[in-house]
């Protein structure tokens, strides 16, 4: 039966941990190409999350955003703190987990790994992703991550790392940007390429509840994301 918070974007569900999850799968138009997860922001699975797996799906990929919240999502920022408080790191990593197996079982799916896309707490859940799937995941690409605490580990993570900030984000300022960058080198001996754009937080969402979207700023992002997930997924 399905559950009273059933999200209309939801089109398919795979196994997590003992459990079922649930999320939106784009293909591109030629039917096949690597794989790439999506990972929401703190509103959860949105309209503006399910546009832009269509638009990476429109750029080649097998594009997969998990439902981390099981069919919820706000407009409302006390609400979207308190889901994403309330949402275990543990349990979100038991679901996509579960997409990177999903995707790599997939015949649709070309790639030998997965890429790894997120924004806002999606973003801190990219690096947690990686850091805990290591050669399952090519490219980890986090926009402006956000994580409530610390981060695992990243001496297992393999993947490629580039990342997308805003030099006016309060919420993930450049010097804890710049710490976070150091750790993984230290921790992975991956070198992370991350990136600082003259913008404040959420830069990239054009249904941004913030008022900070940079159209300009998020061009220039898209089209570097992209290419890297482009040269690293394969």
């Amino acid at each position: 039966m399905a559950h009273t918070n059933e999200n209309p974007a939801q089109n398919v569900t795979f196994p997590s941990g003992d459990g079922t999850a649930h999320g939106y799968l784009a293909l591109p138009e030629s039917g096949s190409g690597p794989g790439l997860i999506v990972i929401q922001e703190w509103w959860g699975l949105t309209d503006h999350i399910v546009a832009v797996t269509n638009r990476f799906a429109a750029e080649g990929f097998v594009a997969l955003a998990p439902d981390l919240y099981g069919g919820r999502t706000t407009h409302d920022s006390d609400e979207a703190g308190a889901l994403m408080g309330e949402l275990p790191v543990n349990g979100a990593a038991t679901d996509l987990a579960g997409a990177v197996e999903f995707l790599l079982g997939r015949d649709d799916v070309t790639s030998s790994a997965v890429g790894a896309v997120g924004f806002c707490m999606g973003g801190g859940f990219v690096l947690v992703l990686a850091a805990q799937q290591g050669d399952k995941v090519a490219a980890a690409v986090p926009f402006y991550g956000v994580l409530k605490e610390d981060y695992p580990s990243f001496a297992d993570l393999t993947a490629a790392v580039q990342g997308h900030f805003g030099s006016e984000d309060t919420m993930a300022p450049p010097d804890a940007v710049e710490a976070l960058a150091d750790r993984i080198r230290a921790e992975s001996g991956t070198r992370p390429e991350f990136l600082q754009y003259p913008a404040g937080h959420a830069f990239f969402n054009d249904e941004n509840h913030l008022g900070t979207y940079d159209v300009e700023q998020a061009e220039i992002a898209w089209a570097r994301a992209t290419q890297f997930l482009r040269e690293h997924v394969k």
